[in-house]
């Protein structure tokens, strides 16, 4: 606790604020920057110098950095100064440019959180200003409401109905109802119900809390290490992780055949060892870090421009992976600008006295804001009414449970009403009398089956419908839940929330993307029937929350994939929907804005929320939409896929390349009298066939690949590894061929050949499978293309370049020579394409 020696919890009130210097008009200006500059920015984590470093010292960190920095170091040892210094080169070359890229995609993903930062009302200066959450510093006074993260360990001053959820910090599932107090000294930190702390959320209710501790000072960053990682693998970074597995055990067997065979052959033990290892570090796409930051980080700008702020990179490839989208219908399939239609009496009629006690519950209350609160006070604003006549006296807040808003108002003439408003069952529930042409009845059996008529016919037209009830209270000091019962219901709220143009044509898109829409709502059946049948979804069946909670797992589990509407669901049973899709093996998405989304956004493969949404739900989203439509998201998949297909693009070409090439020296090794590459050959022929690929970030996707959802397979890579990985090692073979046989070269001239020729290969691959498409029929990015024929270029004037060559053992080629050797290149690109076409076309009839 800053400052303070006695656990805060145990303290009055009065006596916190002044060992914390904290004025109840809140701190000046002035003294919250001196305490920012003291305590640091709230945020839990590293520090952007540290940050930095930490990256770059994860260049070095890789396996295969310590591979090459061993084999310098053996060259060190054996006085091989000028491969030690090759080897360096590549090393410190290959880190700074993954540094710098992986940097530049950090920095770009900082900026677009940034645009997402979040903010607390906080007592400033004596008025209540609005903080962004790291400016917050011990001893400010801060207001929070359903909906709102808690930005720092907190005193309650003040609390109405204040239920939070600690399950971060506790595993405590259900919300906390914290209050006034002090507790024990010794208290657990779940006993500790006069406290708010960071990592929890409001849940409902309001508060006025004292800020003790921030940043690393709360218990949420003591014990931060042992939190589930808000960061865990995604399935694009699993399927990273069993990639590297699969190529460390190729490269450590080839290596080893390598090493093996050379020490029976008596070759030189400095140069063997030289040689396997470069062998394996030329295998792995050594810049794949950096590739994958760039290209992510490329599709993350993409995005932000569209109106879609990604929170982590991993996200983009599962947004191209999702085909089931899971969303709420208001703001997202309708306009969300929802307007009052009529305030109507329970008998149907325009009623002027429910639209009075519906504006002055709407207008008074401090809780959740909402657009249906903002319609009634805009209907009351145009009929002239105000709530000037009456003195709130109490608020019974909204929350996910009772579904309903209570407001208890007195007015001049002494009376004290309740008048609550919400869920019409929920509503109902508290309800004994019904209003009957000015006359209180009983509300009985027939009349609730009049209203249920009622209703579902109002619903099936596409109204939303609240309740409205009453009930005179005697004055009392406070009001609670408990004084909901015995009141009367008064009329019906009728909202209209018309379609967006064109969502049946986005709807479609989406379905022609492979990609299913799901409305999940908590909204009664005959309205999420009325919106999803108007949008082409099937309305002939409808799981409603009722029926979820009666039915066992397994049957959710089937249902949940034939059914397209799910309505008057809980926040549990919209994530047990998700799970229940996952389980059957779809990639989901999950599109929600409100407190009661966070445990399916949480769940879901792809949480999407909009800037607009509570605190809870923003941070619990994956992927923030700039505004609230399907068509923005359409073009965030499409954004999604494209990122991942350039991603793999890179690790499928490189791969096989470099594995047909290993597999070719791995041969040569058996049947040459000399090695085939210097060890300072291979690494800067791996080195250069990578600069091409940092643009494979900018290319073309063709549409084909872009209209079905994509998913990770080990098993595609490594067949695509293997097929075009031996046909480049037949062209190899052959190429070892004629140098031997038919030119009769010796070692210098052999290996320079063969360098130019090597890079070649992997060079041109990079534009034929770079696409399923004819490669002549697919138009590369102008980056990408510029940029393999400008190493293409370099590759063959290299043996020509006097001392540089010299260095790397390279040798001039002749003209015959070269030609020979182009044309071999020219016979491998004929065969990869049609070899392509082939290989397509089997994995497309299979599918």
């Amino acid at each position: 606790m800053a400052d303070a020696e006695i656990p805060f919890w145990s303290l009055e009130p009065q006596a916190l604020r002044t060992t914390l210097a904290a004025p109840e008009q809140g701190l000046t200006t002035t003294e919250a920057d001196q305490r920012l500059e003291r305590y640091g920015p709230n945020r839990v984590g590293q520090d952007d110098i540290t940050a930095v470093w930490r990256l770059l010292a994860r260049q070095f960190a890789s396996p295969l950095v310590l591979i090459l920095t061993f084999g310098a170091f053996v060259s060190l040892v054996l006085k091989e100064w000028i491969d030690a210094t090759i080897i360096l080169s590549i090393v410190f070359g290959s880190a700074l440019l993954g540094f710098f890229q992986e940097y530049r995609a950090s920095t770009a993903l900082a900026s677009l959180r940034q645009r997402l930062a979040l903010s607390v009302s906080t007592r400033r200066n004596g008025e209540w200003v609005i903080v962004p959450l790291e400016r917050i510093v011990p001893g400010d006074t801060i207001r929070l409401a359903a909906g709102n993260l808690v930005p720092a360990d907190s005193l309650i001053l003040e609390a109405r109905d204040f239920l939070v959820s600690e399950a971060a910090l506790t595993g405590e599932s259900f919300p906390v109802e914290k209050h006034v107090g002090v507790v024990e000294a010794d208290a657990a930190l779940a006993r500790r119900t006069n406290c708010a702390f960071l990592g929890t959320s409001v849940r409902s209710g309001t508060a006025t809390l004292l800020v003790v501790d921030t940043g690393p000072r709360t218990n949420y960053g003591r014990i931060a290490g042992r939190m589930a990682d808000p960061d865990a693998d995604t399935e694009f970074a699993r399927g990273l992780r069993d990639f590297g597995y699969m190529l460390s055990k190729v490269m450590v067997a080839v290596a080893l055949f390598v090493l093996a065979a050379n020490m029976l052959m008596h070759r030189p033990p400095v140069d063997t060892l030289l040689f396997a290892l470069a062998l394996a570090v030329g295998l792995s796409p050594e810049l794949l870090p950096a590739i994958v930051a760039v290209t992510l980080s490329a599709g993350a700008r993409r995005l932000a421009a569209n109106g879609v702020i990604v929170r982590r990179l991993d996200a983009i490839e599962n947004l191209g992976s999702i085909d089931v989208l899971c969303t709420d219908k208001t703001g997202t399939l309708t306009k969300g600008d929802a307007e009052l239609s009529s305030a109507t009496d329970t008998e149907g009629a325009a009623s002027g006295k429910v639209l009075r006690l519906a504006y002055l519950n709407a207008s008074l209350e401090t809780g959740i804001a909402n657009p249906l609160d903002k319609a009634l006070v805009e209907a009351g604003e145009k009929a002239n009414l105000t709530s000037a006549d009456v003195h709130k006296l109490d608020e019974i807040p909204y929350d996910f449970l009772r579904k309903r808003l209570t407001i208890v108002v007195a007015e001049n003439s002494g009376r004290a009403t309740m008048i609550t408003k919400g869920a019409v069952p929920n509503v109902i529930d508290c309800c004994t009398t019904i209003e009957r042409g000015g006359a209180r009845l009983p509300l009985d059996d027939a009349e609730r089956k009049t209203i249920s008529a009622y209703c579902a016919a109002r619903a099936g037209e596409g109204f939303r419908i609240l309740a409205l009830a009453t009930r005179d209270v005697p004055a009392e000091a406070a009001y609670t839940r408990d004084h909901e019962t015995e009141m009367t219901l008064a009329g019906f709220l009728l909202f209209s929330d018309p379609l967006k143009e064109g969502i049946a044509k986005t709807v479609a898109d989406l379905n022609g993307l492979g990609v299913s829409i799901k409305i999940v709502s908590g909204d009664n059946r005959y309205t999420a029937g009325h919106i999803g049948a108007a949008i082409g979804l099937d309305a002939s069946r409808i799981l409603t929350g009722d029926d979820i909670a009666n039915m066992k797992d397994e049957a959710l589990w089937h249902l949940a994939e034939t059914t397209d509407i799910f309505a008057e669901v809980d926040p549990q049973q919209k994530e047990h929907i998700i799970r229940a899709l996952q389980k059957r093996g779809h990639a989901v998405g999950y599109m929600g804005d409100g407190i009661n989304d966070a445990p399916a956004l949480l769940a879901a493969d792809v949480g999407i929320s909009v800037d607009q949404a509570v605190d809870v739900a923003r941070e619990s989203a994956d992927v923030v939409l700039l505004r609230p439509d399907l068509d923005v998201l359409r073009t965030g998949i499409l954004d999604g896929r494209r990122t991942f297909e350039n991603t793999l693009k890179y690790i499928k070409i490189t791969v096989s390349a470099n594995f047909g090439n290993m597999i070719s020296m791995a041969i040569a090794t058996l049947a040459l009298p000399f090695l085939p590459l210097l060890a300072k050959q291979i690494l800067l022929n791996n080195f250069l066939s990578d600069f091409p690929s940092l643009a494979i970030s900018t290319d073309n996707v063709d549409d084909e690949a872009l209209r079905t959802a994509q998913r990770w397979s080990i098993a595609d890579v490594r067949s695509f590894m293997i097929v075009f990985g031996l046909i480049s090692s037949v062209f190899d073979l052959v190429t070892f061929f004629a140098l031997h046989y038919v030119f009769d070269v010796g070692e210098v001239l052999f290996q320079s050949a063969w360098f130019v020729v090597s890079l070649l290969t992997e060079l041109v691959v990079v534009l034929i499978l770079r696409t399923r498409m004819p490669a002549w029929k697919s138009r590369p990015s102008a980056t990408l293309l510029y940029s393999t024929c400008a190493v293409a270029v370099l590759a063959v004037c290299l043996p020509y370049s006097g001392g540089i060559a010299r260095v790397f053992g390279l040798a001039p080629l002749s003209f015959p020579l070269l030609l020979s050797l182009i044309l071999i290149v020219a016979a491998y690109a004929l065969t990869t394409e049609f070899a392509k076409h082939r290989a397509f076309k089997s994995l497309t009839k299979a599918a």
